[in-house]
């Protein structure tokens, strides 16, 4: 964690789905911003958390491995890291293993719609990356 005070995230609340958590750097903890998200909605359901993670560098490879267990216990549905997330092989090594149904990776600037989470059904399905 880092003692940035300029820390955001946007939290969409998705009716039936549950919160869309969207970080910037997480400075606070991605952990710390989908808890924080959760106590001021009121909403204990996870649908996404996107965004980036902030453990890069070897300052981060200690909290990598309880970050990603506290992650399977909030249990999104998506799990899609991006900036300055960490891309080094235990990070990605570790999600793929611990989280693979959850998992998205998306690779420099892709489109990523909500709409696609949900068929028409209100079935969660597989988002489309455009």
């Amino acid at each position: 964690m880092d003692p940035f005070r300029d820390d955001q995230a946007i939290i969409i609340k998705l009716k039936d789905k549950g919160l869309v958590v969207i970080s910037g750097c997480a400075h606070a903890g991605i952990i710390n911003t989908v808890n924080y998200s959760k106590k001021i909605s009121q909403t204990d359901k996870i649908h996404a958390v996107l965004g980036g993670f902030h453990l890069t560098r070897p300052l981060f490879e200690q909290i990598i491995s309880p970050t990603i267990e506290e992650m399977k216990k909030i249990g999104p549905d998506y799990l899609v890291p991006m900036h300055c997330t960490g891309w080094d092989g235990m990070l990605l090594t570790n999600l793929k293993k611990k989280c693979p149904t959850m998992l998205l990776l998306i690779q420099w600037v892709q489109l990523i719609s909500l709409n696609d989470f949900i068929d028409i059904t209100g079935k969660i399905k597989t988002p489309i990356i455009v």
